[in-house]
């Protein structure tokens, strides 16, 4: 008689939950990063580490990606690659984290994921007994909206121990790359076409003109057959993750290929445009940028003309009195250029500085 089939246990873990939030384009991203240019382009551009030195990127070697517990449950939150630093072989454990909250638990995912990639590699033969197990270096990919918080290294999610215990405590960090938070200068420099996924992301929320330059580039950059599948990748990543989230509802066409998304958006830029404008997506993006930059513009006008104006002062009358730099700091920029229309004929400082508000006087006498 055959033996029936061995049901799964049932997840008793928050992992589940964690899973549940997840957005339902992952498959995607996971496309896109199983081509070893854009694993390339993330660990040049956006790991920032003495040994990225030491590796050699034409060794890059996609893994398997699903490890199976004792238990029969099965793993496929990652994309594993190897790659030779100095010679021997080292792990990326990437996951993609594109979740609409930040796991707290991320630390002891990567703790059992880590472990599970040694115990495969181990059955398979991969690791010969008496050899050491391979460094792993886990890289979490966040493009969630708010900040991660998680903490970074298990150490940091348990209990502090007796000092007679603390050395049974695990550790173990991973690297994060927190899409929303790469400083500005790190994005200019970069020059991979993982950089320019992420200018595409990061300028989405610009409306659909702001994507033509780097769609160009990415088309241009591109060409060939060698970039086949990476363009067919981005393509598919363009039209069902990017203009989906631009424009819910759209009926878009059919597409094929990264020229074909190039010349849609050529088409369709101004009447999209002008839809973002008819919902008000665009105006109060454009209204606050411009309003903020001459903020900006205002503002250090205002100050270099009251730095100048104390250093003036400094001059005629000596060190400033602390009331006299509040004052100055205080005011508005036309009040600046009537203290320095009238510099050279005020006798004193108290003279020039006559309108203080209470409390910024100067003293009687």
């Amino acid at each position: 008689m055959p033996r029936p089939p061995r049901q799964r246990r049932p997840r008793k873990h928050g992992r589940r939950s964690a899973q549940s939030a997840r957005l339902p384009h992952d498959g995607s991203y996971k496309h896109l990063f199983s081509h070893p240019e854009m694993v390339e382009g993330l660990l040049r551009d956006f790991v920032q580490e003495d040994w990225l030195t030491l590796i050699d990127f034409t060794t890059l070697e996609k893994q398997g990606g699903s490890y199976v517990t004792d238990d029969l449950r099965e793993r496929e939150d990652d994309i594993i690659w190897r790659v030779q630093v100095a010679g021997d072989w080292m792990y990326v454990y990437l996951l993609l984290e594109f979740q609409s909250r930040v796991d707290p638990w991320m630390a002891v995912r990567v703790m059992v994921y880590t472990g599970l990639l040694y115990q495969d590699l181990i059955k398979s033969g991969a690791i010969v007994e008496g050899a050491r197990l391979p460094p792993v270096f886990p890289l979490v990919l966040y493009n969630g909206a708010g900040r991660w918080t998680a903490a970074r290294d298990i150490a940091d999610l348990i209990a502090p121990l007796p000092d007679a215990l603390a050395k049974y405590r695990p550790q173990q960090r991973y690297h994060l790359i927190d899409e929303g938070r790469i400083g500005k200068e790190t994005l200019d420099q970069a020059d991979s076409v993982t950089a320019e996924l992420v200018r595409l992301e990061t300028l989405a929320k610009d409306g659909p003109a702001a994507l033509r330059p780097i769609l160009h580039r990415l088309t241009v950059r591109l060409q060939g057959a060698r970039y086949d599948s990476l363009r067919r990748a981005l393509t598919v990543w363009f039209v069902r993750v990017l203009l989906r989230r631009l424009m819910p509802g759209e009926n878009l066409p059919e597409i094929h290929d990264l020229l074909e998304v190039e010349t849609m958006l050529a088409e369709y830029v101004e009447e999209w445009t002008e839809k973002w404008k008819r919902e008000g997506k665009l105006e109060g993006k454009l209204e606050g940028k411009l309003e903020g930059k001459l903020e900006g513009e205002l503002e250090g006008a205002r100050k270099g003309k009251a730095d100048a104006l104390k250093r003036l002062l400094t001059r005629r009358f000596g060190d400033l009195p602390p009331w006299a730099s509040a004052r100055i700091e205080a005011a508005a920029i036309g009040q600046i250029d009537t203290w320095l229309d009238a510099i050279f004929v005020a006798s004193t400082l108290e003279t020039l500085l006559d309108s203080q508000p209470p409390g910024l006087r100067p003293p009687a006498g």
